[in-house]
């Protein structure tokens, strides 16, 4: 049975269940309120019943992304984002690192694959990670609502498959980036030259690269290359203008077709290195990579505002279906708000002392003029009576559970 909040607001899931069992007043935010339903049961029911296709959706969102989004320059990044989890039962979750948390903590983590270009970026498909600790469990695969189809694949499997849909259905793209999960598998950068698709991929500082003079590893080869090999460039603009790093590029001895380096970033402050694995079927300038480099950033801010604005982590669901029916709602908000602000960057006339409309603006200007919020007294009292009959029978299944336990 899935939860009956949809909640507005960070982390919104984590504070009600805290303030549930506490007796704190639990803020009306659930989207079924905010709509003026009366319960949350036709959301539920969207989310967990109703006879409709996410992946079909998915792939009417990629065409939409890149119809709006469309650029010479476009790049595929991939990246994974967790989600912070109480319990046992939710899809996926285990004890595992997530950089949500920047440690290891109970998560779900999912596989997001953006498409980036200089006008915008959006996701444009998810794969939710399913650790060996359920793929072993068929009981309790069955219970979340797991297809027997489903398989344990690591994240660069998954970030395979996505890539291999995009593709196949047609999206045109020259580059993949993404970060050391990504770059220090084998398995997916054969699987990306078998396409001919570049790649700009981080690895670690001892991820060997094999040289005329034999193995080596990233950090020992930088100290060979010679003072002229780095040149100032920069690799995009952030919130304080051009990010400039110091770059380098030594060849890599491969038996397969195409061009493999190893590019090298070094901060112009610090000194500190960072490390990619390059590969193109045709040669490409040092600029070309350096961009597409840069590039990879732009995965961090899609979910930060996927998130923040779009409610990407704000699912309190349980089941396979419904995950990916809500990551599937919240990244074709998210999506809306994407194109709308690409065009407004497009065609809207730019002043001095006005900037053009922002993801966040938009989204604000979409809640306030076109959503009609219900706000009378009797619909709020209302919802008032509903949540604490929802916390009482939370409450007594909670000691029902604690007393079956110490018994």
């Amino acid at each position: 049975m899935e939860t009956g909040h949809v909640r507005f607001g960070r982390r919104a899931g984590e504070t009600h269940r805290r303030q549930r069992w506490q007796g704190a007043p639990v803020r009306p935010h659930t989207l079924a309120e905010h709509a003026g339903d009366a319960t949350p049961d036709g959301l539920q029911h969207l989310l967990s019943r109703a006879r409709w296709d996410a992946d079909a959706v998915r792939d009417d969102l990629r065409g939409f992304v890149v119809e709006h989004l469309q650029d010479d320059d476009a790049v595929l990044v991939v990246d994974e984002t967790g989600d912070l989890k109480k319990g046992t039962a939710t899809v996926g979750v285990q004890r595992q690192y997530t950089g949500t948390a920047g440690r290891i903590e109970n998560s779900q983590v999912a596989v997001y694959l953006v498409y980036s270009t200089p006008r915008g970026h959006a996701a444009i498909d998810r794969e939710l990670y399913v650790p060996r600790s359920w793929t072993q469990n068929a009981v309790r695969c069955q219970a979340a609502g797991i297809p027997e189809t489903v398989h344990f694949a690591t994240k660069p499997a998954l970030a395979a498959r996505m890539i291999g849909r995009a593709l196949d259905a047609g999206v045109l793209v020259s580059w993949v980036a993404g970060d050391e999960v990504y770059g220090n598998n084998p398995h997916l950068r054969a699987a990306l030259e078998h396409r001919q698709l570049g790649y700009v991929l981080s690895v670690a500082c001892d991820h060997q690269i094999t040289t005329r003079a034999g193995k080596i590893r990233a950090e020992a080869l930088v100290k060979r290359l010679p003072k002229p090999a780095w040149q100032k460039l920069s690799a995009g603009i952030g919130a304080k203008g051009h990010r400039y790093y110091d770059w380098a590029l030594a060849d890599i001895t491969n038996e397969e077709p195409g061009y493999h380096h190893l590019l090298v970033r070094r901060n112009r402050s610090t000194g500190e290195l960072a490390f990619y694995r390059c590969y193109s079927a045709t040669p490409v300038p040092l600029s070309t990579l350096v961009k597409v480099a840069g590039r990879r950033w732009t995965v961090e801010e899609t979910f930060q505002s996927g998130k923040g604005l779009a409610g990407l982590d704000e699912h309190q669901v349980r089941r396979w279906t419904s995950w990916h029916r809500w990551v599937t709602l919240a990244m074709l908000a998210h999506a809306f708000l994407a194109a709308a602000t690409a065009h407004e960057r497009t065609h809207a006339p730019t002043t001095d002392d006005l900037i053009p409309l922002t993801c966040s603006e938009i989204k604000h200007l979409f809640a306030t003029l076109v959503t009609q919020p219900i706000h009378t007294a009797a619909h709020r009292l209302r919802w008032s009576d509903w949540r604490r009959r929802h916390q009482a029978r939370a409450r007594t299944c909670h000691y029902q559970r604690q007393a079956a336990h110490q018994s």
